[in-house]
């Protein structure tokens, strides 16, 4: 028989107590994206955006700056489609947690490939895919489709792919594991970008800006995550 304490201990998110990200029965959503450690995350995100931005902006406007633009757009889609959906808890919560989760990853998922396009344009006759940046900025475009597919299938067509509704749950925690290792691949990405040739001598995006904003943003994220929710107390 599993006690109070013990359920309790199963909602713990991995970095702290879950007073702050689970949502209330009468709160808004949208309260998702900044309640608890929320607010950690979307300044480290927004500082980013905001480095990014400013320093590309303020050169001429050419084909190449729509890559780190969308690029940029896409990632901070991606944590606010991950902060609005962590804290539901209750059926009807994770319901609509999910629609627009699905909603925000779509744009996300449609920034990354746009910017994957106007990079594969800009390069070129050029050598594509050797740099550090480039080899995981391809990697993380294939796990960021593939993923989505997986969500869809799981969410949208349990039945017809997977057999049944309870087997799309079973592997929900799967999908979300898969999530938080992408965002450590795009945050990787981005610090590889900072050390490409055109940054350092065009650019400029700081450095230890970006790793700060990164381990904002990391923070904030997992300090939410719940270990119940990843499959961490199945036993």
């Amino acid at each position: 028989m599993v006690s109070v304490a013990d359920e309790s201990r199963e909602q713990e998110p991995l970095l702290g107590s879950p007073g702050f990200t689970t949502q209330k029965p009468e709160a808004h959503i949208a309260r998702n994206l900044i309640t608890g450690t929320a607010s950690v995350a979307q300044a480290g995100i927004w500082i980013l955006a905001a480095l990014v931005w400013s320093n590309v902006l303020a050169l001429p406007f050419a084909l190449f700056t729509g890559h780190p633009l969308l690029a940029s757009t896409a990632l901070l889609l991606q944590v606010q489609a991950a902060l609005i959906l962590q804290p539901t808890a209750t059926p009807d919560q994770k319901l609509l947690g999910t629609r627009i989760h699905y909603i925000i990853q779509l744009l996300s998922i449609l920034s990354f490939l746009s910017a994957f396009v106007v990079i594969e344009f800009n390069k070129g006759d050029h050598p594509h895919f050797v740099s550090p940046h480039g080899i995981l900025g391809l990697i993380t475009i294939i796990l960021v489709v593939l993923q989505a597919s997986f969500g869809v299938i799981q969410f949208f067509f349990p039945v017809t792919v997977l057999g049944s509704v309870d087997a799309g749950k079973r592997v929900y925690k799967y999908h979300r594991w898969a999530g938080y290792v992408l965002l450590l691949l795009e945050v990787s990405t981005v610090l590889a970008a900072t050390q490409t040739p055109y940054n350092l001598n065009a650019i400029h995006i700081p450095t230890g800006g970006v790793v700060a904003a990164v381990i904002l943003t990391l923070l904030g994220v997992g300090a939410r995550v719940k270990k119940a929710k990843l499959g961490l107390n199945d036993a």
